[in-house]
C-alpha cells in the first residue's frame, strides 16, 4: 500500500429506484482505468433517505466490469455484521476479483441505530475487535477454534480463503487516539474520513506514526489514505453550493457542518485543497464527487491530479 502518491475514485452508488445504468457503470470503470486511477471505492450506508447501493454488491458488479482496478469499501461498520458472513463475502469477492479487494473497517461511533442490528452499543469496541480477530482467523487458519465473548467456533474452516495472502489489506477508519492506536495493532493502514477536515487529518497522521514507532512496526508496511469529497467547477461558488447541498442529502443535519471538510471550487482552489491533503500525509487520495461523477472524474484526472505532488 505505501509508496508513491496514488489516486482513487469513488464508484457511483447514489442511484434512485430503477435508475441504475449497467452500461454507464462499465464505461465509468473503464475510463477510471484509462485515466490512471489506482482503485475504485464504495461507501456504506445501510439506512437513510438518500438512495445508496450496497457496497459488497456494487464492488462485485464492478469486479466483473474491470480487470485491473483494485476495489474497496471505506468503511464497513463491522460491529453491525456477523463476522463469519462478512468474512465469507469478502473472501469470495477477493477470489472472484483475483485479489483486488481492499477492506475498510470502523466501529462507526455510538450514533448508529444499533437496535436495528441487535447490537448493544455498550459493547461496541470489544465486539469490533473480536469480530475482526475472528475474520482474520477464518481467512488464515485451516481450522478455527475460537472462544470469544460474542462468537465461538470449534473445528471450523472457511474455504476458499482470500486470494490475497494472508488476507486483503485492512484499512482502519478512526478518529479517537485509542482508535488510531488500534489501527496500528490490527490494521494495514489508516483511512481518514471524508467528513474529517484536512487539518484534523494532519493532526491524526503524526499520532499514528508515533504509534508505529512505539510498537516497533515498520512504517513502510502501513498506509495512509484520505477520502475527499470534491467538486470542481469554473464557478467556484456554484461548486461550494452544490457540495453543501449534497452533504446535507447524504448526512442529514450533520452534513450542514461538513462543508469545510470538502474540497470545492475552481481548478486552482481544488488543486490547493488536494495538495493540502497530500502534504498532511496521505499516500492514497480517494476522490468522491457528489455530483456529475463521470464529468468530475475527467476533470480531476486532467486538471487536478497532474498538479499534485507527494509530500516529502
Amino acid at each position: 500500500m505505501p509508496g508513491t502518491l496514488r489516486f482513487a475514485i469513488s464508484i457511483p452508488q447514489f442511484v434512485a429506484d430503477g435508475a441504475f445504468d449497467p452500461g454507464g457503470l462499465r464505461t465509468y470503470l473503464a475510463r477510471a482505468t484509462a485515466l490512471g486511477f489506482d482503485s475504485a471505492w464504495t461507501l456504506e450506508q445501510v439506512l437513510g433517505k438518500t438512495p445508496v447501493l450496497g457496497p459488497i454488491e456494487t464492488m462485485t458488479y464492478a469486479a466483473a466490469c474491470s480487470e485491473d482496478l483494485r476495489l474497496g469499501c471505506a468503511v464497513f461498520v463491522t460491529p453491525l455484521y456477523s463476522p463469519v458472513h462478512l468474512a465469507k463475502s469478502l473472501s469470495t469477492l477477493d477470489q472472484l476479483s483475483r485479489g483486488r479487494v481492499e477492506v475498510g473497517v470502523a466501529t462507526g461511533g455510538r450514533a448508529r441505530p444499533f437496535a436495528a442490528f441487535a447490537v448493544d452499543p455498550a459493547s461496541l469496541v470489544s465486539r469490533f475487535t473480536e469480530g475482526l480477530g475472528l475474520m482474520k482467523a477464518l481467512w488464515t487458519e485451516p481450522e478455527v477454534n475460537f472462544q470469544g465473548r460474542f462468537w465461538q467456533l470449534e473445528g471450523a474452516a472457511m474455504t476458499p480463503r482470500p486470494f490475497q495472502k494472508p488476507h486483503p489489506p485492512i484499512w482502519f477508519g478512526a478518529n479517537h487516539p485509542a482508535a488510531l492506536a488500534r489501527a496500528v495493532v490490527h490494521g494495514d493502514g489508516f483511512f481518514g474520513a471524508g467528513s474529517t477536515a484536512t487539518d484534523q487529518f494532519a493532526q491524526q497522521v503524526p499520532i499514528v506514526r508515533e504509534e508505529l514507532s512505539s510498537s516497533g512496526r515498520d512504517s513502510a508496511d502501513f498506509g495512509f489514505a484520505k477520502r475527499v469529497y470534491i467538486g470542481v467547477d469554473d464557478d467556484a461558488d456554484r461548486a461550494r453550493r452544490r457540495i453543501a447541498g449534497a452533504l446535507i442529502d447524504l448526512y442529514g443535519d450533520f452534513g450542514r457542518h461538513l462543508e469545510p471538510a470538502a474540497v470545492a471550487g475552481d481548478v486552482a482552489g481544488c488543486i490547493e485543497g488536494v495538495q493540502r491533503v497530500a502534504d498532511a500525509g496521505a499516500e492514497l487520495i480517494l476522490f468522491t464527487p457528489l455530483f456529475d461523477e463521470p464529468e468530475q472524474m475527467e476533470r480531476l484526472a486532467a486538471e487536478v491530479m497532474p498538479n499534485i505532488s507527494r509530500s516529502g
